[in-house]
């Protein structure tokens, strides 16, 4: 992980509580995702670093995280603070349809870390976009979860569609490294 300081802001994508109604999305590889986030932003907001929330609005009629629906709120413990911005959307990447990267550059930030739901879905989406538009992308592992994928004829685990999602963007779009990395850095 490279330039922890001022010009690299935590974005937490689609930290809501739709993402919570396991009925709706299935099983999730991790339990713990909520409590990491907490630990991260209070590192963040400790060391006054910038914080971006990213709230998803879907256009799915059938979606907990429709407008409206509590699903669409975000989660109490990791809910925005004042001065802490946040960008709205309804397609998988943070960057389309809203001003995150002219933000980005105003405010003079180089690096991102990226963490929330889910990833291989908006996590996955928005670090390519990050990377690709010049931001040095960080994601971390174990604050960010998924939900078992259906494909043709076969079931994925969770954890097998978190683990190569992740895989498939590190070195490559960007680095992924866990909570315990912060700390071992002294951050």
């Amino acid at each position: 992980m490279k330039a922890q300081n001022k010009n690299c802001a935590l974005i937490l994508i689609d930290v809501q509580k739709g993402f919570l109604d396991f009925s709706y999305w299935g099983k999730i590889n991790n339990h713990h995702i909520v409590k990491n986030i907490e630990v991260l932003l209070k590192l963040y907001r400790e060391l006054q670093y910038p914080i971006i929330h990213i709230q998803h609005l879907s256009t799915e009629e059938t979606s907990p995280l429709r407008p409206g629906q509590e699903g669409s709120e975000f989660i109490e413990s990791c809910a925005p603070r004042l001065g802490e911005r946040i960008f709205q959307k309804s397609v998988n990447s943070a960057f389309i349809g809203t001003n995150l990267e002219a933000h980005l550059r105003t405010q003079n930030i180089e690096s991102v870390v990226l963490a929330g739901f889910t990833s291989d879905h908006c996590v996955s989406t928005t670090a390519r976009m990050a990377s690709n538009l010049g931001f040095i992308t960080s994601i971390v592992a174990d604050c960010t979860a998924t939900f078992e994928r259906r494909g043709l004829d076969s079931i994925f685990p969770a954890e097998l569609v978190h683990d190569v999602s992740l895989a498939s963007l590190n070195n490559e779009f960007a680095t992924v490294f866990r909570t315990i990395t912060l700390f071992r850095l002294g951050m």
